[in-house]
């Protein structure tokens, strides 16, 4: 069974733009024989905004156009997708994750409930974790600061998912992340999928490097600090029922 990260940097503030972009890496995921294909934090806007104000002609309803066409996508390759993007549902405005089928259905939306400092400028927080049953496995959708809450690494302890699909908008703080990464996931055991951005967004360094780690904390596969990528893993525990 394959797993994919995406690593994408999207043109800031060219939703049209960057859907193409990333729907280009999501084909080329799923062309790889990828069932679960997991994609950054925010992949269609960018990440720093002033306020709710600037965000708002860029930020779009969970059943808008980047869902279409990532449906579309999952569809075609018969495989979950899972991007972040900035949601508004008429009344407040979110820093949400797609949650698509095989069939490219919207199953939902995830809203990252532990907002950065970045995210406090224009976005709401969500106030629930999220558990998906999926062929794979039970799979929990998580973003960024997420994990940083001790009450997700807890919810990782109870409910032991299998997969984690983890978009992140993770800054670079001159250390290799991976200790911390491993250290926050706790006791838990499964397959983390984290999907990252890269380069400077108004003077603020993202990490690149998405990565693909086994239960054992082991990264099978991570991409350089810059450029997009595609990273796939192999993940033979994971049998599709």
């Amino acid at each position: 069974m394959r797993l994919a990260a995406v690593q994408y940097r999207p043109p800031k503030a060219e939703p049209e733009a960057a859907r193409a972009g990333l729907c280009a890496l999501v084909d080329e995921a799923g062309a790889l024989g990828a069932r679960l294909i997991v994609c950054p934090e925010m992949a269609t806007t960018g990440y720093v905004w002033e306020s709710p104000e600037e965000i708002l002609p860029h930020a779009e309803p969970a059943g808008g156009p980047t869902s279409r066409a990532l449906g579309k996508l999952a569809a075609k390759h018969r495989a979950w997708v899972v991007s972040g993007f900035a949601e508004t549902d008429g009344e407040h405005l979110y820093n949400s994750a797609l949650i698509l089928t095989p069939k490219g259905q919207l199953l939902g939306v995830y809203r990252k409930v532990l907002l950065y400092d970045l995210d406090h400028t224009w976005a709401r927080g969500g106030d629930r974790r999220v558990l998906v049953q999926t062929d794979l496995g039970v799979m929990s959708p998580s973003i960024c600061m997420d994990l940083n809450d001790p009450g997700y690494t807890q919810h990782l302890a109870q409910h032991r998912p299998k997969l984690v699909a983890f978009c992140t908008n993770w800054l670079e703080q001159g250390h290799d992340i991976l200790p911390y990464w491993r250290e926050r996931l706790g006791a838990w055991r499964g397959w983390f999928v984290a999907a990252n951005t890269w380069g400077t967004e108004r003077g603020v360094q993202f990490y690149g490097r998405s990565a693909i780690l086994n239960p054992k904390g082991e990264a099978v596969v991570m991409a350089p600090p810059e450029g997009d990528a595609v990273l796939i893993a192999e993940a033979p525990d994971l049998a599709a029922k």
